[in-house]
């Protein structure tokens, strides 16, 4: 059965995807420069490893859109995400977010127009399906941005995340 979508819908869900797949590919290229014990080094005591993060991300997305958007049972356990400090290899913790946004990216594509449009309660907030996916993507671009900005001060150089793109390009009106 072909999910009945708009093409505005469409179009945001397109683009949702995109952003994610950019995220995607700049965590992996993040942590391609991380040694294995720089992955759970924290800067300082109030903030957060590269592994807190990515673990961290992987209960916020479950709940918002499997759990909140899919209707799976919500089994966060939010305050755990902050309290551990190793056990889990950079490829592990990959492995598990490439596994999730496997499992995000499938859900995204078969949301409907009414799904987008109903709202839920998730983490004690009534938002339209439409704004847990823009949480969804504005918290995941926000952390990868914490740990591009962590690997860069650990590595002091540039992650070339747009390496041989020219960004510098004027706008055309029109396309």
């Amino acid at each position: 059965m072909k999910t009945k979508r708009s093409d505005l819908a469409r179009e945001f869900i397109e683009n949702a995807l995109f952003r994610i797949e950019e995220n995607m590919r700049m965590l992996q290229k993040s942590l391609d420069f991380l040694k294995e014990e720089e992955v759970w080094k924290r800067p300082n005591e109030t903030s957060n490893s590269v592994g807190n993060i990515l673990v961290h991300l992987r209960g916020n997305i479950t709940q918002y859109i499997l759990a909140g958007l899919g209707g799976a049972e919500d089994l966060r356990e939010r305050d755990a995400e902050f309290a551990v400090q190793g056990g889990l290899s950079k490829r592990e913790l990959m492995e598990q977010i490439h596994a999730l946004m496997q499992e995000v990216k499938s859900a995204l594509k078969n949301l409907s127009d009414e799904q987008l449009t109903n709202y839920y309660k998730v983490q004690g907030f009534d938002l339209s399906g439409a704004g847990i996916v823009l949480h969804v993507v504005e918290h995941f671009s926000y952390h990868t941005g914490q740990i591009a900005f962590w690997t860069k001060s650990l590595k002091n150089r540039d992650l070339g995340f747009y390496e041989g793109v020219d960004l510098n390009i004027k706008n055309k009106n029109g396309c």
